[in-house]
Formats: C-alpha cells, structure tokens, sequence
C-alpha cells in the first residue's frame, strides 16, 4: 500500500522546481520507494519515470539494455553505436539520462531509487570511481533527477563535496494524520478508532510505514478487541510477517558491510542493553577498543547503530527487538515473545496507555496471527 506524505512531496515537488536534485534518506521501512512512486504520479506518468537501480545495476551493459527497454522516454536523433566496453555502456548510460526528452519533446525527470548500487559497476574495467562520476554527471546533466538510499551514512560522505544542485531530505516517520490516513485506508470509515489507535502505532513501530502498515493490518483481523500490544507480538512470531521483515533488514545490512561475524556479536551485546560506550562494547566481545571501534564503524557504515553522546545505540528500535527475540540459537518460545514485547511496548508507550500484553496467555497472543500476504512499503 502506498503511503501519501503530502508534506514531503510538497517539498520533493519545490526542490525539484528550484532546480535542486532531491536525495531521500531514511531506513528499511520508512517510506522512500512509495514516495517515489507517489511522486511519478503527481509528476505527471508521460514526464516522469522510477528506476529501480538495486534491480537494473547488474554490468554496466545489461544495465543500459534494461533501462532503454522499458523507458518511456526516447533519446532524439540518430541511434548511438552499441557499446563495446562496460566503460562504453556507463557513458552511453549517463548520455541517455541527459538527452532523453518525453513524447512531446518536453524535459523528463528520473527517479533512481538505490542510486549507490552503481558500485557495483566498479568490479569493470575503467568504472573504479563510478558512483563520484555518477553524481557528478547529474549535477551537470539538463534532465531532472529525484534519487533515493537507505544508507544514509554513505550518502552523506559521497554527497560531503558534491555540487550544491544536490539537497539531501530525510524522510520523516509517520505523523499522526498520516497514520489515521493509512488506518482509514485499512478500515475505512471509522475515523474516531483509526485517531485513537494511531499515537500507540507509531510510538510501537517508531513510525516507519512499512511496520505501521503491518501492524495496522494485524489489528484489522482482531475483531473487536483491540490491542496493539498483542498484534506486535503475533508479528513477531517465529512465522511472523513483522520478523520476516526485520530479518529481511538485518540480513541485508549486514551483508552490505564488513566484519560479519563481529557485527552480529555486537548488535546481540546492544539488543540487551544500550546505549554503551566503546569501553563498554570491547569488554562484552573480548576485543580491544581499536578493532571494535573498526566493527562499530563499520555498523554505523550500513545504518544499523547510531552514535550520540559518545554511545552507541540500535538505529531501528523494532530491529532491536528482533535481534534480542531471534539471535539465539533456538527461536524465542510464546511466553518469551509476549514478554519481550510487552517490555518494548512499556519502555516506549505513554504510562497512561499501557498495555497488559504480559498478562495476555500465549495461545491469546501468538494463535492468531496476521492475514498471510506481502505489503511492500520501502
């Protein structure tokens, strides 16, 4: 279900206008790609076109052959040569990109979501700086350009000398009213329960629309007993749709960084308490502060861990959750489950809507859990 964010297209939409190339920043869950699909939408479908680059950057020329296979858009002129070299087809790439025109001959605006996964592109011969000619080729380029990461450490360093045209915008979580919004979306009509329910979704889910959605959906199959404590916990049942996600996430970073091993130690030692300092983290591992600092460092690379306060501390806090429930060497039991969310549930909701998600027995909890199915909000 795609999310509306009319705040944020507002001010993608005035970005673009001003001339500027938006950059949206913001982890798994939070809302980039169904902003970028809403914003293909508002843009105008025969002027504007949504890439999906962690797909479509495979080598540089089945990248080219794929982007030209499905863009709407058309390239004036003479048809360029077939490229013979990868270095060939990332030129030829970025030279669609800026003479591509719509139907009309009016200008176009692309929107490239994932836009680092060019690196791969560096495996090739004469490609080893790719994604620094890629944004440098952008800010130069006539065309329009919206792009979209969830590794926000990594843009900001790419983006720290780029040209000015570049404005990074973080996506914000949820707010109230677009929460009620996506509740009326799930339950239409009932707008009294949907602004009731929506200050304890977001305080539980930290307000990132994918695990909003999931929630929201789990809630829509409770009948009239609603308890946003207790549909958390069935989501994060070992066959839960809200585990399969956070799985998802923390698989996917970690595998995008160094250190696999380590790091997987570390997010366990933070899963059961945070935030810690440097000192506090190499005493749990055995490890000295210098190669821990490396291991942190790399984590913050991906996302994962957030420093502040010269702590460190779980960037997603669901994920934490996830992580103390699912890294261990035998999945979590019911009583395990309901407990554990129930602390969460306690540490983030007001006091004055606390849940008794602990009291609630197991079979009550976990049986029944979500509608299967698959609602991708990324």
């Amino acid at each position: 279900m795609i999310v509306e964010r009319p705040a944020l297209e507002r001010r993608v939409l005035a970005s673009l206008e001003a001339g500027r190339i938006p950059v949206l920043l913001g982890g798994c869950g939070i809302g980039r790609t169904s902003t970028l699909l809403r914003l293909v939408r508002l843009a105008g479908l025969n002027r504007s076109q949504y890439l999906d680059m962690a797909a479509a950057a495979t080598t540089p020329e089945r990248c080219l052959q794929a982007i030209s296979a499905v863009s709407v858009f058309r390239r004036p002129g003479a048809a360029p040569p077939t490229p013979t070299t990868a270095r060939a087809a990332f030129d030829a790439l970025l030279g669609f990109f800026d003479h591509a025109v719509a139907a009309d001959g009016g200008p176009v605006t692309f929107l490239l979501d994932e836009f680092l996964d060019v690196r791969t592109f560096e495996n090739f011969p004469g490609l080893r700086h790719v994604q620094r000619e890629l944004v440098a080729r952008l800010a130069a380029s006539p065309a329009r350009f919206v792009l979209a990461s969830r590794f926000t450490q990594r843009v900001h360093r790419l983006l720290r000398d780029a040209p000015a045209r570049f404005e990074v915008v973080h996506v914000p979580a949820l707010d109230v009213e677009e929460t009620i919004a996506l509740a009326l979306a799930h339950d239409g009509g009932r707008r009294e329960w949907a602004a009731d329910i929506a200050p304890a979704v977001i305080a539980l889910t930290a307000g990132r629309a994918a695990y909003i959605n999931l929630l929201l959906e789990a809630l829509g199959t409770m009948g009239p007993a609603i308890d946003p404590v207790a549909a958390l916990a069935a989501l994060f049942a070992p066959e839960g749709r809200l585990t399969a996600r956070c799985r998802e996430s923390y698989e996917f970073r970690l595998h995008r960084a160094r250190g696999y091993g380590a790091l997987k130690a570390i997010l366990g030692v933070l899963s059961v308490d945070e935030p810690l300092n440097l000192t506090e983290i190499s005493h749990h591992l055995h490890r000295t502060p210098g190669s821990t600092k490396d291991y942190l460092s790399w984590l913050e690379d991906v996302d994962l861990v957030t420093f502040q306060g010269k702590r460190y501390a779980f960037e997603d806090p669901l994920l934490r959750l996830f992580v103390r429930l699912y890294a261990q060497p035998v999945p979590p039991s019911d009583d395990v489950i309901v407990r554990e969310v129930g602390n969460y549930a306690k540490a983030r909701l007001p006091m004055t809507r606390e849940h008794a998600a602990v009291a609630v027995a197991p079979s009550e909890s976990l049986g029944a859990g979500p509608a299967s199915g698959i609602i991708e909000i990324d």
